[in-house]
């Protein structure tokens, strides 16, 4: 029986270097191109048209573009409308992709630490620069909680600087390991089955259950990842 691990193995399919740098196309990038061009196809599609009365591909649509924008009306109010492309796409892109992910023989590249971790540092960046030009200076108020007495804050500011440096890290890790964990031990528990044979009733049933528990923690994880994206946005816009 394979490795559990081995289905995370990064393979090349179009080697490329550049001044000693590897850029080969891998099955990750392929995944993340199918990503891309499903849910581009997938919103272009069904909105064609544009009917009064919406089928069921162009109401998923509009359910899904409501569901972020209701999302960022909570919690980062109405100065967040103009980041609703990113955060829209954001989601989009993480939840396809875990979904895709899925699919047998296919390749789940939010499982690797280097995808997710871009992905957090750039919102981390994203929010920083946002923060600073709005606010200026100002901005390092953020790490001065309200009301704090002047005797604790040699406490507290390091510790809110730490917090706020470990975003990146957390936001990625989360949605890591997550992916990760889950689709090994789902490798673990099919490779049971198999060795098993007929005897592998069972542990089919708990396959099958498992695998709906998987797509579930696929979905919430994407909602996880946009949800902190839009919390760590409010506070770069209202510093709260």
């Amino acid at each position: 029986m394979a490795s559990p691990v081995e289905q995370f193995k990064l393979k090349s399919l179009v080697p490329f270097e550049l001044g000693g740098v590897d850029l080969s196309y891998t099955t990750s990038s392929l995944w993340m191109t199918i990503t891309v061009v499903s849910v581009t196809a997938f919103l272009t599609l069904s909105m064609r048209g544009g009917r009064l009365v919406p089928g069921r591909w162009q109401s998923m649509a509009e359910m899904s573009y409501e569901f972020i924008a209701n999302m960022i009306r909570e919690n980062v109010g109405a100065e967040g409308r103009k980041y609703f492309p990113f955060i829209f796409t954001l989601f989009m892109f993480i939840l396809v992709g875990n979904l895709v992910g899925m699919i047998p023989f296919s390749y789940t590249f939010t499982s690797q630490i280097i995808v997710t971790f871009a992905m957090a540092a750039t919102i981390f960046i994203g929010v920083t620069v946002i923060g600073l030009v709005r606010h200026g200076l100002h901005f390092f108020s953020l790490f001065v909680p309200s009301g704090t007495p002047l005797i604790l804050a040699p406490l507290l500011i390091p510790i809110e600087v730490i917090s706020y440096f470990v975003r990146p890290v957390s936001l990625s890790v989360r949605l890591f390991a997550n992916m990760m964990a889950g689709h090994t031990m789902m490798k673990v528990f099919g490779g049971f089955t198999v060795l098993l044979g007929v005897l592998g009733v069972a542990p089919i049933v708990l396959l099958v259950a498992l695998t709906g528990f998987e797509i579930m923690v696929a979905v919430l994880q994407a909602y996880v990842f946009t949800v902190l994206t839009c919390l760590y946005l409010n506070d770069a816009i209202h510093l709260h």
